[in-house]
């Protein structure tokens, strides 16, 4: 098979809507990109997708929805495996790269709500639902007289648990809702400065074997060079400071005048304490960048928190 026309590519995906609407997106672009290939859908149900009644930080974290996808990839039931980026470990086993980052959708939090515009809109005592101790710190921090309920489920899921009334608000992935063409839903968009993103958000990674060299040249030209250089230094701070979804952390990225504009905060789950930091840089040392930025949180006070929690 030659690298430049491939004949066959399976893509292994978890089967939410979301999931499916992601894999469709890049077997859409391998097929304009080389006409002559098959490519198919390998639907995977994960742990992630199962465990529906506990938070993830509880359970294993973000890596239960790659798991089953990486053993299809590993035998040999799929060649690429396609991720919302901030569902990727920050540590991925020596099998597997990431050699693909697709261009960003919106990579901000958006507040759903049937009641209220915004959450300075909301009255003391109403309830917002978020699956994140990311936005759960920061909605503390900043609105201390909000509650803040755990919310799990999909898409669907959770919009109907809105619309049931189990919730006043929601906090989800703008880039969700829009790909799925429910920006109607979106009643505002957060400001970065409101709701930090996490690291990786409204990014598409795609995943496959190391050893395949095959496959990471033929997903060379779906790289997006300027997203791929803000979620490599927005990893980088997660990594650093051992994220997953049981550290309340935050890393966005914009690429600003050519250069990388980098913010990250670590902060306790309650929002009594939160630490920031900002750091610019050059896109070819992004993860360079995150990794400093990490270092600044540290020197704030960042260390006694990822303690605490740990």
């Amino acid at each position: 098979m030659s690298q430049a026309n491939p004949e066959r590519i399976v893509i292994a995906t978890r089967e939410s809507r979301l999931a499916l609407w992601q894999a469709e997106h890049i077997k859409a672009r391998l097929e304009g990109l080389y006409p002559g290939c098959r490519v198919e859908l390998l639907g995977m149900t994960t742990r992630g997708d199962q465990i529906l009644d506990r938070p993830l930080a509880k359970v294993g974290g973000k890596g239960l929805f790659v798991k089953e996808l990486e053993t299809a990839l590993l035998d040999g039931r799929a060649d690429i495996a396609v991720h919302s980026m901030k569902d990727v470990p920050m540590v991925m086993g020596g099998d597997f790269v990431l050699p693909c980052i697709t261009e960003r959708e919106v990579p901000l939090d958006a507040f759903v709500s049937s009641r209220y515009e915004s959450l300075a809109d909301m009255p003391p005592g109403a309830v917002v639902g978020t699956s994140s101790l990311r936005r759960e710190s920061q909605i503390h921090a900043q609105y201390p007289f909000l509650g803040v309920t755990s919310l799990r489920g999909n898409l669907d899921t959770r919009l109907r648990k809105l619309d049931e009334g189990q919730y006043d608000a929601i906090i989800l992935a703008a880039a969700g809702l829009t790909r799925l063409g429910l920006g109607e839903r979106i009643r505002s968009v957060m400001p970065a400065e409101v709701s930090l993103p996490a690291a990786g958000q409204g990014a598409l990674g795609i995943e496959c074997l190391a050893a395949r060299k095959d496959v990471i040249g033929w997903l060379q030209p779906l790289v997006h060079a300027d997203t791929t250089a803000c979620v490599l230094a927005e990893r980088a701070v997660a990594r650093a400071l051992a994220g997953s979804c049981e550290v309340p952390l935050g890393a966005y990225a914009l690429i600003r005048e050519g250069r990388v504009w980098l913010r990250g905060f670590v902060a306790r789950p309650d929002g009594s304490e939160i630490v920031r930091a900002e750091r610019e840089g050059s896109p070819a040392e992004a993860e360079a960048l995150g990794r400093a930025l990490a270092e600044d949180l540290r020197a704030q006070g960042a260390e006694a928190i990822l303690a605490d929690l740990g």
